[in-house]
């Protein structure tokens, strides 16, 4: 009973300091909104281009190995009814409705939010953190909210990128393994996958990008001063991150599911 009592404990403790963090977050962004926001615009590009234009070629080659993979999977079973053209059905929609924020998301967070852990884990060991708050300047407004902001804004982005690329996975088995033309594939792309799906995967995208910043930074400011303190925060940030997508993902499946998107 007092095992269960402590893991009670904990579970509302962090709970109150992750409510605690996304309030911190909710008020520095009111800040950005107002004009008021302590940050520096170069910090903010180079935040930028670290999430957008340097993440491409990992998320391209991911997001085009599970367009091959959803297709290899769906030709399996449609060739037993001579449907091997719904492939290209299968593939649009899950890759622009959900799977390609879902991998982005993912990459996005070993890749992205173990970096924020492991830059901002380093300036707590080394007092920097400290050194802002001293000199009257946020923390959240400095470190974070540029990362939040990013990644928000680079999220979606980056998943019409994967969805591209993972159509065109898709589309390379169709038109090598299957026998079918790219007019074809392309055709029957574009009449299965409509804007209601791509909405739903760039809100997704946005939702992921949002978990990935708030977790990589939240569990920097929990962390202790040491090296080891550092590695577990980047571990946990990842971690955080990963469970956070998947069970935002079930919600939003369940909430599209009732309003019947």
């Amino acid at each position: 009973l007092a095992h269960v009592g402590n893991d009670t404990v904990e579970f509302f403790k962090s709970t109150g300091e992750l409510l605690a963090f996304i309030g911190e977050s909710v008020i520095a962004f009111m800040n950005l909104l107002r004009g008021k926001a302590q940050y520096r615009k170069s910090d903010l590009l180079l935040i930028i281009e670290s999430c957008g234009a340097q993440a491409l070629p990992i998320v391209g080659l991911i997001s085009f190995l599970v367009g091959s993979i959803l297709a290899f999977i769906g030709a399996i079973q449609l060739r037993l009814f001579a449907a091997e053209i719904y492939v290209a059905n299968g593939v649009g929609i899950a890759m622009v409705r959900l799977m390609a924020a879902i991998m982005t998301g993912i990459v996005m967070a070993g890749r992205t939010g173990g970096a924020f852990a492991a830059q901002l884990g380093t300036m707590q060991v080394n007092q920097e953190i400290d050194a802002l708050k001293t000199l009257g300047i946020s923390p959240m407004e400095f470190l974070v909210m540029p990362r939040m902001l990013a990644l928000a804004l680079m999220m979606p982005l980056l998943c019409l990128y994967a969805n591209v690329m993972g159509i065109l996975g898709g589309m390379v088995v169709g038109v090598f393994m299957l026998d079918l033309s790219v007019i074809q594939y392309y055709n029957q792309t574009v009449n299965s996958v409509d804007l209601w799906n791509l909405g739903i995967g760039l809100f997704s995208g946005i939702v992921f990008g949002i978990i990935v910043a708030l977790s990589g930074c939240m569990r920097v400011m929990q962390c202790g001063r040491s090296a080891s303190a550092v590695g577990d925060a980047a571990t946990s940030a990842v971690v955080t991150a990963i469970v956070g997508i998947i069970v935002s993902t079930a919600i939003i499946t369940v909430l599209c599911n009732m309003l019947g998107i």
